[in-house]
């Protein structure tokens, strides 16, 4: 119990130094008006953003999506997390959801008990599923398939701590 106890008190402590981290992130975006920043793939703009999470890698195993948004990041309010490219499944390839998990404690956890479906194994071909980013408010985003294996192994969660809103 103990090792269980000191490995969620490190996680959480991991957790709190990424939202440090994206808090100083979006601190320096702010300071940065309209100029973009070199280290950056979004021009800083009033307009709402599509964003593909991952990048070229799209939505897969394996992928760590929580250090992806730490340095694609800030988000916000407004912009499409196009989360969920990737392939159906196939005998080729495993299959892949998107669950809206409730709470910190499921996303540390990949507890999906409460979590919400929002991109099922076959809505993530094509152009993929998008999500708006439509209120302030921590979103934790989880691949649901394998009873969390996918979340707790093969590193398919992140979180978006609070969407910033734009200045005009």
């Amino acid at each position: 119990m103990g090792s269980t106890f000191a490995h969620q008190g490190l996680v959480l402590v991991l957790v709190a130094a990424s939202m440090v981290g994206v808090s100083l992130a979006n601190k320096e975006w702010r300071s940065l008006g309209s100029h973009p920043h070199p280290h950056h793939p979004h021009n800083h703009t009033n307009a709402p953003k599509r964003i593909i999470v991952g990048g070229s890698q799209n939505w897969h195993f394996g992928v760590n999506y929580t250090d992806w948004s730490r340095k694609n990041g800030p988000f916000y309010i407004n912009d499409t997390l196009a989360v969920f490219k990737y392939d159906p499944p196939s005998n080729t390839t495993f299959p892949h959801s998107v669950y809206l998990l409730p709470h910190l404690k499921s996303f540390l956890n990949c507890d999906l008990r409460k979590a919400k479906m929002i991109a099922n194994p076959t809505q993530g071909r094509g152009n993929g599923f998008e999500f708006v980013l439509k209120k302030w408010k921590p979103y934790y985003f989880a691949c649901g398939e394998c009873n969390g294996f996918h979340c707790k192994v093969g590193l398919m969660k992140f979180a978006v701590v609070s969407p910033l809103h734009r200045r005009h």
